[in-house]
C-alpha cells in the first residue's frame, strides 16, 4: 500500500508511505493538515479509544445527557462533545506544527469509523 485517502462530506482521512516526512493526512471540506507518522498512529489509536468509550456510555446515558470525553498523549489531544449519537471531534496537535483543528457531529462519527479502517492498530 502506497497511498491511501479515503473521504466523506465534510471530512478526509489518508496515508502515503512514500511522502518524505509527513505520511498521514487528516481534513475538512475546505482544509488539511499532514501528519507525521507518530502523530496519524496517535489520532487512529485515540480515536479508537473514544469510539469504543462512547459506545459503552451510550447505555449508562439518558437520551438528554451528553457527554464529553478527553484523550492525549505527548504528540496530540483528541476530545468529542455532544451526544453519544451526535458529537463534535477536536484534534489539538501539541508539538511541532501546533494547530487546532475541529469536525463538527454531523461529520465526526463517519470520520471515526474511517479512521479505525485506515490502518490497523
Amino acid at each position: 500500500m502506497a497511498r491511501l485517502v479515503k473521504t466523506g462530506s465534510g471530512w478526509r482521512v489518508g496515508w502515503d508511505e512514500s511522502a518524505a516526512e509527513f505520511h498521514g493526512l487528516v481534513g475538512g471540506e475546505e482544509w488539511a493538515i499532514e501528519l507525521t507518522t507518530a502523530e496519524l498512529d496517535d489520532f487512529c489509536r485515540l480515536s479508537a479509544q473514544l469510539a469504543n468509550t462512547t459506545s459503552q456510555m451510550t447505555q449508562e446515558l439518558m437520551d438528554e445527557e451528553t457527554l464529553h470525553c478527553e484523550v492525549e498523549t505527548d504528540l496530540l489531544y483528541l476530545e468529542i462533545s455532544g451526544y453519544p449519537h451526535a458529537y463534535d471531534l477536536r484534534l489539538i496537535l501539541q508539538t511541532g506544527r501546533r494547530c487546532e483543528v475541529f469536525w463538527p457531529a454531523s461529520v465526526a462519527r463517519e470520520l471515526m469509523l474511517a479512521v479505525q479502517t485506515l490502518k490497523v492498530y
